[in-house]
């Protein structure tokens, strides 16, 4: 099984949430992009604030993504349809800070990644 978010990106989710109080202003790229495989469910990732509290763009699937916390334990608990667990997008690659991600969700309904 494959872990939620790899050593590498933990670190930098960490260094983000670091800046994040010392900068008000900070708007990071997302780190790391999971999903539910059948479930439609996203989320960007960007900070981490403690060893298993992270923020991002987060996408339930119900036109309403939001800027929020999530729980990572809660996470890799979670289970989709058919039991599948949640994916990490080994592709992904930020290409626009959060808040750029933000805007377009809000506009579509749903995360644009």
């Amino acid at each position: 099984m494959t872990k939620l978010i790899t050593d590498e990106q933990r670190a930098l989710l960490l260094a983000n949430g670091r800046e994040s109080i010392e900068n008000s202003h900070f708007d990071p790229l997302p780190v790391v992009k999971l999903f539910t495989p059948n479930a439609g469910a996203t989320w960007l990732l960007s900070e981490l604030d403690s060893e298993d509290i992270a923020f991002g763009l987060c996408d339930l699937g119900q036109g309403f993504p939001e800027l929020g916390y999530v729980s990572l334990t809660e996470l890799e608990s979670l289970r989709g349809r058919w039991g599948l667990p949640i994916e990490r997008d080994l592709y992904f690659v930020a290409d626009k800070r959060l808040s750029g991600y933000a805007r377009e969700a809000r506009l579509a309904g749903r995360i644009v990644a």
